[in-house]
């Protein structure tokens, strides 16, 4: 049975935390689609998951130049944010399918902008404004995605 966690994160150290824990979860290759409105903190889980990682330099949304991507040691994280899309074909035609399937890490922001065209994730992150804060959902899709949520449910408990 896939492993759900939903957290509140009180507020943004909170979401940099969370993302720093989904960092050591991670493994190359995954897909992450991350999900939420305008605000919802999605790009502030990427900085926290990032700075994890071993990034120094700023994070900044890549609502304007669509991808950003980063070079750190084990693997590349390659995030994404098709926000402005108007036609599920830009993605194509954008050449962003070289980046899938291979060892780097995938986030992307507004994923249903790309509609079938983007690849399914492995691991769903929803992100909702409540109670002061935010509720984040972590709902694994496949294999890959309910080990990954398994080690996060994991250090969830032994934290």
């Amino acid at each position: 049975m896939p492993v759900t966690l939903t957290l509140h994160l009180a507020d943004e150290g909170a979401t940099l935390d969370a993302g720093a824990k989904l960092a050591r979860a991670l493994e190359p290759g995954i897909v992450v689609h991350l999900v939420g409105e305008l605000g919802a903190g999605k790009t502030t889980l990427v900085r926290g998951l990032l700075a994890a990682l071993g990034h120094r330099g700023k994070v900044k949304s890549p609502t304007y130049t669509l991808a950003e991507l980063y070079e750190l040691p084990g693997f590349a994280v390659c995030h994404f944010d098709f926000y402005r899309f108007t036609d599920p074909r830009e993605w194509e035609s954008a050449g962003f399918r070289d980046y899938f399937g291979g060892h780097a890490v995938c986030l992307v922001e507004w994923p249903d902008k790309a509609r079938d065209t983007a690849p399914a994730p492995d691991l769903r992150l929803t992100l909702v404004v409540a109670n002061g804060g935010r509720d984040l959902t972590i709902e694994p899709v496949t294999d890959r995605g309910e080990r990954c949520a398994g080690r996060l449910h994991t250090s969830q408990r032994s934290s």
